[in-house]
């Protein structure tokens, strides 16, 4: 049988991050319930949209008065996965890399990175924002050590493929890419794409339509 997840729609999949943080807002706030009329007022998504998103979450509002809050943040984090913890290598731990490195942010998300692994002889060997940087060489050996599930790209774009191909070897069951090229891998590994220059190019292009 499958899972929520597996059918879910990615629109709305994209769109329950955004409910999350809001709902986060509102429980910080001391609100304790909010109607999906005031969630698409707020975030400008249409109210039957909204209900159809949760609705995958097997969780409904009550009439007249809406989602209790608590409720809906706890449902979405553990729905997107957020509540375990996911640990992630990052290939490249230059200027992106590092950032990545440093946001302490994402390990609220789920995502704890737990190494960093460069060509740059001036970081391999060195604490970047206190995770170690090992030598690319090493990637498959340690990756396996640290139990990484995912790996995450931030090279430069010609050598996008060939670490991809290590995080297979390595056997990393998630890719998260952010240089601008499509890489290819085996079914059964996850690909999320995230491409920046993709999307100055969509602002760009909107700014001048």
């Amino acid at each position: 049988m499958e899972s929520g997840k597996d059918i879910i729609p990615e629109p709305a999949l994209r769109r329950l991050p955004w409910y999350l943080a809001y709902v986060g807002i509102l429980r910080e706030r001391g609100v304790e319930y909010v109607s999906s009329t005031q969630i698409s007022r707020d975030l400008r998504v249409d109210a039957s949209q909204i209900a159809k998103d949760l609705s995958f979450l097997d969780i409904k509002g009550k009439t007249r008065i809406g989602y209790e809050v608590s409720l809906l943040e706890h449902k979405l984090e553990e729905f997107l996965g957020f509540k375990r913890q996911h640990r992630a290598v990052i290939v490249g731990a230059g200027s992106l890399g590092g950032a990545l490195m440093q946001d302490s942010g994402l390990t609220r998300y789920g995502l704890e990175i737990v190494a960093g692994f460069d060509v740059d002889q001036s970081l391999v060997g060195t604490l970047k924002h206190g995770l170690p940087v090992y030598p690319v060489e090493e990637l498959v050996g340690r990756c396996r050590e640290l139990g990484a599930g995912i790996g995450i790209i931030t090279v430069p774009v010609e050598h996008a493929q060939s670490v991809a191909d290590r995080l297979v070897e390595a056997g990393v069951k998630a890719i998260w890419n952010f240089t601008p090229i499509r890489i290819c891998a085996p079914g059964d590994v996850v690909i999320s794409n995230t491409s920046i220059y993709a999307h100055l190019a969509v602002m760009y292009n909107r700014m001048n339509g």
